[in-house]
């Protein structure tokens, strides 16, 4: 059920399935994340966690990885090239993780609340979710949908 591909639509067009069309959505999204990375670098440096060396550049480098991840992502004909992009993104989320509790806890010190443990819990919450929908959508894995 869950094994989703391009399949054969009317007239012979190729019609697009779930996995197919998270995949695309997920590579637009990191796509327009590297782009504000590198246009807008401000506020990602700003929340950078202090132990991280030359915010500057590792804000720039992860700009470009989100861009080569969301291209690599739009590779149909290179299942290789596209669960390598699944693993690299999978991995870049999990090491952006400690900027995004950086994040929570310098806006969480502002008088106002800044954006709120609304906000905050469950963005931290879901990034296990990203981490995981990278592997699937560039099938590295199938879990948990896999035919037993």
């Amino acid at each position: 059920m869950f094994r989703l591909a391009k399949r054969p639509g009317v007239a012979g067009l190729r019609v697009m399935t779930g996995r197919s069309a998270l995949r695309w959505l997920l590579a637009m999204l990191y796509g327009a994340a590297g782009v504000v990375h590198l246009v807008s670098p401000g506020p990602f440096i700003s929340i950078t966690p202090g132990w991280v060396p030359q915010p500057k550049l590792v804000v720039a480098l992860t700009g470009i990885a989100e861009l080569l991840g969301a291209i690599g992502l739009l590779q149909s004909y290179s299942a290789p090239l596209r669960r390598a992009a699944g693993w690299g993104l999978a991995v870049y989320a999990l090491c952006v993780w400690p900027a995004n509790f950086n994040h929570m806890v310098i806006d969480m010190a502002n008088p106002d609340g800044g954006l709120g443990l609304a906000y905050h819990v469950p963005r931290l919450a879901a990034q296990p979710l990203v981490i995981w929908l990278a592997l699937w959508v560039s099938e590295a894995t199938d879990w948990p949908f896999r035919k037993r």
